[in-house]
């Protein structure tokens, strides 16, 4: 009977790691549409109190799932020492159907009990109004000489929101991060005068076009390196990638739409770029109109990775503080559809990351603020981080050399075996071991 036992949950075991490897995040993406915003499935619900004495804490390294109605100001609140770097990102999800208008949009700050603001950060609709997915972070960082929330204590997250009367009322959701910064090397500081010049010519990554298709958020954005990549978006859709950059290193973007001849309507901003750094703090973005010609539009140059770059007054400066994984994020104009249809326009985004890596400035291990080996294979193969961590399963699956399929015929006909070897004899035979079988 034991044994019996152990064949079935062997075999429930097969069907789950079956299920697990049909279940792609490619798959899941697309049940939800073109608009659908795929939330980190780890995220934890969370409540924003409007007075911070009634503020739920966060904690470092999680991710949160909460939500923000038209004109509140809500609290969060974290615990911090008096030496650790923080970092609190918000990412704004508008229901797809939802107007909004230039000027929407949130602020994000960290301040202490004397309500001293230590950072914030606006993350807006601009000259882009359709309603897509936008981050912003604030952040405690202890700086040398200074005071100025440096002590050990409760800090809160203050998240505002801010809607023109004529945008849609609804409840925004939210995607909320609170990460740490690791310590800085004992035995040499970093300079700490922001750079001034840095190279703008942004080389040409190798010919020959590569697909790749983008995830529908930072959770299951599709990793890219250096190339030129081939997609298609949606009127409504955004499309995630992820790029690592390490230490010392430079990235460019360039994203351009192809033809349509189905019309030749200009539509102004009806495409918008933007990129995030690890935190998924934002470092720049750019706008595209369309009229139904090719056309393209790149990033600012940016410098290099650097701990100096914080200590910039210019935000997307500042924001290239870490190496790790830095994110792209592409949207098209639900209005695109009026005139040009809902057929998905082709895609192609280059991607160059200029200069050998550095070593990282942490004592310890860089975590999310590193690139390591396999970051560069995934990115490099195109994974997500989801489909990474789906490797083994997969791996497993190709080893056997048999299709999800076959997985369940496999797993039903072992099922069948046990239930078979479980029932009850003929007659005159023994008795099954363990006494008289058992339903499931």
């Amino acid at each position: 009977m034991n044994r019996q036992r152990n064949t079935g949950r062997v075999t429930l075991a097969s069907i789950a790691a079956m299920c697990a490897v049909a279940a792609l995040p490619g798959q899941a993406r697309a049940a939800g549409g073109p608009g659908a915003y795929t939330f980190d499935p780890a995220a934890t619900a969370v409540r924003g109190a409007e007075t911070n004495a009634d503020a739920e804490e966060l904690k470092p390294g999680s991710v949160y799932r909460s939500s923000i109605g038209q004109g509140q100001k809500l609290y969060y609140r974290i615990e911090l020492d008096d030496t650790t770097n923080a970092y609190v990102s918000a990412v704004v999800v508008p229901r797809k159907a939802g107007k909004v208008a230039y000027g929407d949009g949130i602020t994000v700050s960290i301040r202490d009990l004397d309500d001293t603001r230590c950072s914030s950060e606006d993350a807006r609709f601009e000259s882009a109004e359709f309603p897509r997915p936008i981050a912003a972070y604030a952040h405690r960082t202890v700086e040398k000489d200074s005071t100025t929330c440096a002590a050990a204590g409760t800090y809160n997250v203050l998240i505002e929101r801010e809607s023109k009367a004529t945008s849609a009322q609804d409840a925004w959701d939210l995607e909320l991060r609170y990460e740490s910064e690791p310590a800085l090397k004992k035995d040499e500081a970093p300079p700490t005068e922001a750079p001034e010049n840095w190279p703008s010519a942004s080389p040409n990554p190798p010919s020959g076009k590569q697909k790749r298709s983008g995830g529908s958020g930072y959770y299951d954005a599709t990793g890219l390196d250096t190339g030129e990549w081939v997609d298609t978006i949606a009127p409504g859709q955004t499309r995630f990638y992820r790029v690592p950059v390490d230490w010392g290193q430079q990235i460019f973007a360039t994203a351009a739409l192809s033809n349509s001849n189905r019309s030749t309507e200009y539509l102004g901003n009806a495409l918008a770029v933007s990129l995030d750094n690890p935190v998924r703090g934002h470092v720049d973005d750019a706008t595209l109109s369309y009229s139904g010609t090719p056309t393209s539009v790149a990033l600012d140059p940016l410098p290099p990775v650097a701990y100096e770059n914080r200590y910039a007054s210019a935000s997307d400066v500042s924001a290239m503080r870490f190496a790790g994984w830095y994110y792209l994020s592409v949207s098209l104009g639900p209005e695109v559809a009026e005139h040009y249809g809902d057929t998905p326009i082709g895609l192609t985004l280059k991607v160059s990351v200029r200069n050998d890596a550095g070593p990282a400035p942490y004592q310890g291990a860089a975590g999310i603020f590193g690139v390591s080996d396999d970051d560069r294979d995934m990115a490099r193969n195109g994974l997500s981080a989801p489909q990474a961590g789906n490797g083994d399963t997969m791996e497993m699956v190709a080893v056997a050399g048999i299709g999800a399929g076959a997985v369940l015929v496999l797993g039903l006909g072992v099922w069948t075996l046990v239930a078979r070897r479980r029932a009850v004899p003929a007659a005159g035979g023994p008795p099954p071991l363990g006494g008289p079988p058992r339903s499931w």
